[in-house]
């Protein structure tokens, strides 16, 4: 099983979609079975969940300090794949369920101030030894600024090649608990986060050889 911690100190910059999009495009490709965490006291992927009324993804409350034994009773369970969402600050909380994740997603907004409160989640993960990757989301079209966000990411970390663009139809599928692919295959929002799934399963297969390589 693998887990995934999606972590930003910056509020907005799109986790609670990302955790709720992934996790639904992971059982549409048969990677599944998939379960979502909220450890954000706001709730808003529980919230998403509860509109949902489908059985997939599934979803553990679990408190914080239970983390650890829950991840092995989703395994136990079958689980494939779970997805944590987390608060938007940098606390021992944080810190402590990226020491459980396989790969820490980080999204960031193209802009100035995302970028200027990256660092602190960037200095987590590697406190933590765990690898992470990049997420580019809320991107608007043809912006120099995002070119120049990849530039200056790229010097801490892998950044995914497909970026999350600022479309309608996400928060739109976010309102009753359904996912932009759910919305239309073809829609472009679909393809990203398609995209996306595929470059969070290269990065960790990447992470596995490496691994590997290194015991070898």
């Amino acid at each position: 099983m693998k887990t995934i911690i999606v972590t930003s100190q910056k509020g907005g910059s799109g986790k609670t979609t990302l955790c709720a999009h992934l996790s639904v495009e992971a059982e549409r490709c048969g990677d599944g079975p998939t379960w979502i965490i909220d450890t954000d006291k706001q709730g808003t992927l529980s919230e998403w969940h509860d509109r949902r009324g489908a059985p997939a993804p599934q979803r553990a409350d679990i408190p914080h300090g239970q983390l650890q034994d829950a991840l092995k009773a989703i395994a136990g369970r079958g689980g494939e794949w779970v997805f944590v969402d987390t608060p938007p600050t940098a606390t021992e909380q944080n810190a402590t369920l990226m020491g459980l994740a396989d790969l820490v997603l980080i999204p960031v907004r193209p802009s100035p101030a995302d970028l200027w409160a990256v660092s602190a989640t960037i200095e987590m993960a590697q406190d933590a030894r765990r690898p992470f990757l990049f997420v580019i989301s809320q991107a608007k079209a043809n912006a120099s600024i995002t070119a120049q966000t990849v530039a200056a990411l790229s010097h801490y970390g892998p950044v995914a090649a497909t970026f999350v663009a600022d479309r309608v139809t996400y928060a739109s599928a976010m309102t009753d608990g359904r996912s932009a692919a759910e919305f239309g295959a073809r829609a472009s929002s679909a393809k990203e986060i398609a995209g996306l799934w595929s470059d969070v399963k290269t990065t960790l297969a990447t992470q596995t050889t490496k691994r590997a390589r290194r015991k070898s």
